[in-house]
């Protein structure tokens, strides 16, 4: 008989990369509670508040709305998997990772896709959609709100203008946006949302929530074909999530308790105090990288507060630093992606993790990566960010 492994032991490290973000204590105590059936009947009212409390989280009051079984992609391929049917016109917006993964899972759906290609690292106009669009009529148009690979945050009221000259429904990434930076869905006129549990809920990975507006409800009642995945149709789901509490899978009972005190922690602190935290913070963490002679690559008017993407000074070894945070800080940020691999770094204060202390650490953590190579650290990032917080 081959010797087992030891019992797991992970180490404490401290998540200031792109996700999954550091897990608050109560949410972590929350996964240890006893698991029950997903039909029984204390779990059904767990189900329901959790369905309650993403509503108020989203800013919407969507009957359809509540968490996928699966990390966010699977919220995405919810979205397009339900709403797009072979041969459909779908205009994108691509400035980054994400962008461009919706174009490869709308393709998979059989969909026409036009992309709307911009830089990466600025947002993107509703001119570049409409010029894109070339007056074509479309059944989706499809944006992410919060571009995680490059720490960009898109504007979404004039794309739901764009939408309605196009005849098209309004598609909305928002898995690094939930709870993190103000979300209106109702008053944007969002038609279907999908979002992710691990960045600014603080939730550990593995469910995806997800809000269809009317339109798309109606838009998925008249498909003339079913639904291309079994697992993430909605016709059959939302009869589980609803009235019916028909079977279609078995929940994951654990990290819906979790979930649940993710969402009851952030609306305790309220939805406009969190917003401001997270932007105070990465507007501090933002002033002592500056301070430092680091820049960020986004522009301010276009920059996501709870994750910020720097810009690596030449001659300084990407992996190296990174590999110096962990060994000697426990300390993970994350590197670029696509065409800003090894060129930026992306650096998340997201839900618990986005806290002054992080903020200290992180700074003086780079501060000692940077001197450990040999480049020289400009001005004293800890002093330029405590300047901040006094003044704000």
């Amino acid at each position: 008989m081959s010797t087992l492994p030891s019992s797991l032991n992970p180490p404490h490290r401290v998540l200031l990369g792109p996700g999954p973000s550091d897990v608050a204590p109560s949410v972590l105590s929350a996964l240890a509670k006893p698991t029950i059936g997903h039909l029984d009947p204390v779990f059904l009212t767990v189900m329901d508040e959790v369905r309650a409390m993403l509503r108020e989280v989203l800013g919407t009051e969507n009957e359809l709305t509540f968490p996928m079984s699966g990390t966010g992609s699977s919220g995405m391929e919810t979205c397009f998997v339900n709403l797009i049917e072979p041969g459909d016109e779908v205009l994108i917006g691509v400035n980054g990772v994400f962008g461009g993964r919706m174009v490869d899972v709308a393709e998979r759906c059989g969909a026409k896709v036009t992309k709307v290609e911009g830089e990466w690292g600025r947002a993107l106009t509703a001119e570049a959609y409409r010029e894109a669009a070339a007056g074509k009529p479309f059944a989706l148009l499809a944006c992410v709100h919060a571009e995680t690979s490059t720490g960009v945050s898109q504007e979404i009221p004039p794309l739901r203008e764009v939408a309605d000259e196009l005849g098209a429904l309004l598609v909305v990434d928002c898995v690094t946006s939930i709870a993190g930076t103000p979300l209106c869905l109702d008053d944007w006129g969002i038609d279907a949302a999908y979002s992710g549990t691990q960045k600014c809920l603080s939730c550990p990975p593995g469910l995806s929530p997800i809000s269809f507006s009317k339109r798309a409800s109606e838009r998925l009642a008249a498909r003339k074909q079913k639904v291309q995945s079994w697992y993430l149709d909605l016709t059959m789901i939302s009869n589980y999530w609803g009235s019916e509490r028909a079977y279609h899978h078995t929940a994951p009972i654990n990290m819906l308790y979790a979930l649940h005190e993710s969402l009851r922690l952030a609306l305790e602190e309220g939805l406009a105090p969190r917003a401001e935290r997270h932007s105070l913070n990465g507007r501090a963490l933002c002033a002592g990288l500056e301070a430092m002679g680091l820049e960020p690559a986004v522009p301010a008017a276009e920059r996501l507060p709870q994750l910020t993407a720097v810009q690596i000074p030449e001659g300084v070894d990407d992996a190296l630093v990174r590999k110096h945070l962990l060994d000697a800080f426990g300390l993970e940020i994350g590197g670029g992606l696509g065409p800003i691999k090894g060129k930026v770094w992306r650096i998340g204060l997201m839900g618990a993790g986005s806290t002054r202390r992080n903020v200290t650490l992180c700074l003086s953590a780079l501060a000692s990566a940077l001197q450990a190579q040999g480049h020289p650290v400009g001005a004293d990032g800890l002093a330029a960010a405590d300047a901040f917080y006094a003044g704000a």
